[in-house]
């Protein structure tokens, strides 16, 4: 799994790289010591990551709080331009925000790239998978495949070989239109917008070198999967009125794909079907 694609490893990296320069104390502390907590936020309209980095660092450099926080978030802004919007939130919290480009963009790189391709296969770990839970999974990355033919068949998108197992070989690096002429994300349903946080979770799990119960993460995403597509649909009506939409829902599907198969393959240990 390479790192660049899990989006709390990157926003966690930005931080320690400004703690490098920031001498909040008056004198040096290793970055090594400086150990902090970094939460995603629940709220499904957006991919929020929180710190409280400033409230641990005002317990030990005596300082206030919010100066804390302002003087991480003034160089946090400098750096993250187009990755993120950053804001303090009292009495301290830091607030980062992903924006839609860089959402786009991460959207793009799961869907070109096979992830956890070079990972590491975690046989050893794995005991015993409940059998409706294995199906289900199994069966949202059936029908991620089926879905994916379904559309190179009706042309929202060109695959190379639509019957080989990397369905995610496109034809070209054409890049399916995340955006809108705004710039922001096509996605306005709620469907959408959990299936995005969840295929987040999900990645950022990947990086994680802590115990992860897989089958729950797998398990989740499936179910995200099943309520987007019972309620967003590619085809019909969706098809000829916003064809962009259509495009960009092919898109979800085919990230969802290729991390359930990372999933399935690489955590569980299973086989990842292409039909049921």
């Amino acid at each position: 799994m390479s790192q660049e694609i899990a989006i709390k490893g990157l926003i966690y990296r930005y931080i320690l790289y400004v703690l490098s320069f920031c001498n909040f104390s008056g004198e040096f502390v290793p970055i090594a010591s400086r150990k902090f907590p970094l939460y995603k936020g629940t709220d499904d309209s957006r991919v929020l990551y929180i710190s409280g980095l400033a409230l641990q660092l005002a317990k030990s450099d005596h300082q206030k709080t919010m100066d804390i926080a302002n003087g991480i978030v003034s160089r946090l802004s400098a750096m993250g331009d187009g990755v993120f919007q950053v804001e303090v939130v009292p009495p301290g919290w830091i607030h980062l925000e992903l924006t839609h480009a860089f959402l786009a963009a991460w959207l793009q790189n799961l869907v070109v790239k096979t992830v956890g391709q070079d990972g590491e296969r975690e046989k050893a770990k794995i005991t015993m998978l409940n059998p409706s839970s294995l199906f289900m999974i199994q069966y949202a990355h059936a029908r991620c495949c089926s879905l994916v033919r379904l559309a190179h068949h009706e042309g929202l998108i060109k695959l190379k070989e639509a019957h080989q197992p990397n369905l995610t070989s496109l034809v070209s690096v054409e890049n399916i239109p995340w955006l809108n002429d705004e710039q922001k994300l096509r996605f306005t349903h709620p469907a959408e917008g959990r299936l995005i946080t969840e295929l987040v979770e999900a990645v950022d799990n990947l990086e994680c070198n802590s115990t992860v119960n897989w089958e729950k993460v797998a398990l989740d995403l499936s179910r995200a999967f099943e309520a987007f597509w019972c309620r967003c649909r590619i085809l019909g009506e969706v098809k000829i009125t916003s064809l962009e939409l259509a495009q960009a829902r092919v898109g979800l599907i085919m990230a969802t794909q290729s991390v359930l198969r990372c999933l399935l393959v690489d955590k569980l240990a299973v086989f990842a079907p292409l039909e049921l």
